[in-house]
């Protein structure tokens, strides 16, 4: 059967793919179209199954609130470049995610990726696995936070990179963005002292105990010295004990204090964090590529 432009041109409508895989699954199918798009949907399962191992690092990470700010969901969506990130497809894509998260509040990942990603469409992980098969780049959807509050959420992006999701009670919009901005940028661990583990506090003390000893001070000087690194340690790490970005001189509880505000909890998300990157030779990989084709 002849393979018309006007079956290329629906086929690529209707799957996204290029021309020529179009018109090779087309001549495969014998012109059958409905064929065709299962016979591509497998194989972009197949592309997907083979490129599911390679690092992903790069991406976005967006945050969706509802229109009374008390229903707030953050996603991390990956690929393997910067490239694939920037572009129009991958940032609807991650937003229709965080959008479905905020309406759906699906358990986890798992659960995520079986709804559909647009209402009657096609599911989140269907769609995932066609975008692998026609970017070529292997895509994940790595972690969610769907959360709800009597208070207020507020948020700060910095770029497509880090997000910044804070819970505040009696505070404003420019103190929750003040707040938000300080935490993508000091990254504290928790809001306060007694949310520090038990397990971090005993391995920073060992650790500290470990230093104070090789000065050779005498015992009741090292334990002056320990109670003084930890209570700079617990400032450090504890969003009220750091000193506020903006003005150094007071620290966030200060701050907070003088507004009469309290910030209930936070989440910040930072694209990559925590995956290892695969170290690249580029001369290496140019030739591998030669190599492939």
């Amino acid at each position: 059967m002849q393979i018309t432009a006007a079956m290329v041109k629906e086929l690529r409508e209707r799957t996204g793919s290029g021309m020529m895989e179009c018109k090779k699954a087309l001549t495969a199918a014998n012109g059958d179209i409905e064929q065709a798009i299962e016979d591509m949907r497998k194989s972009g399962l197949a592309k997907a199954d083979k490129k599911s191992d390679r690092t992903a690092a790069e991406g976005l990470v967006i945050i969706e609130l509802s229109n009374d700010n008390k229903e707030a969901a953050i996603v991390e969506v990956n690929c393997e470049t910067d490239f694939v990130s920037g572009g129009d497809d991958f940032k609807a894509f991650a937003t229709a995610i965080a959008k479905r998260i905020l309406s759906d509040s699906p358990a986890d990942v798992a659960a995520l990726v079986a709804l559909p990603l647009e209402d009657g469409g096609s599911s989140i992980e269907e769609t995932r696995q066609a975008m692998v098969a026609r970017i070529g780049e292997n895509i994940q959807v790595r972690r969610f936070v769907r959360v709800s509050t009597d208070a207020a959420f507020g948020k700060y992006l910095h770029g497509t990179r880090i997000a910044v999701l804070v819970e505040m009670a009696n505070g404003n919009d420019d103190l929750i963005k003040d707040i938000a901005m300080h935490i993508a940028a000091s990254k504290p661990i928790c809001v306060s002292e007694d949310q520090v583990s038990a397990e971090l506090l005993e391995k920073e003390k060992e650790i500290f105990i470990a230093q104070a000893k090789e000065s050779g001070k005498p015992d009741d000087i090292i334990e002056k010295m320990i109670v003084g690194r930890m209570r700079k340690y617990l400032g450090e790490i504890t969003l009220l004990g750091q000193p506020f970005v903006k003005d150094p001189d007071q620290t966030v509880a200060k701050l907070l204090g003088s507004a009469g505000a309290t910030v209930k909890s936070f989440y910040r998300l930072e694209v990559g964090e925590g995956i290892e990157k695969k170290q690249e030779n580029f001369a290496d990989e140019v030739m591998a590529q030669i190599k492939a084709s």
